[in-house]
């Protein structure tokens, strides 16, 4: 069971996201990477990395943050992990 990181640097998590990538999709990417359009990640990975980060960031992605836009790239998950750490959703 993963605990949650208390880090909420975008650095710190920009690493994390992109050793994470490299180990399931056995390829480095960039943080800038659209990751759907170079198809590294499908859907259905998507899915994973909602259950990843909710599970690494203690943070819960519901509603208008489960568009797959917050996903598409490492810099737009760390901007999302960031955000729902401050409390500061969608709407915020």
């Amino acid at each position: 069971m993963t605990t949650a990181n208390p880090i909420t640097d975008a650095k710190t998590v920009e690493a994390e996201l992109l050793a994470f990538l490299a180990e399931r999709i056995k390829t480095p990417v960039r943080p800038d990477e659209d990751l759907f359009k170079a198809g590294l990640v499908s859907s259905m990975f998507a899915m994973q990395l909602v259950v990843h980060l909710e599970d690494t960031y203690d943070i819960e992605i519901v509603g208008p943050e489960l568009t797959l836009d917050h996903f598409r790239s490492v810099e737009a998950m760390t901007a999302l992990v960031l955000r729902l750490r401050e409390g500061t959703g969608a709407d915020g």
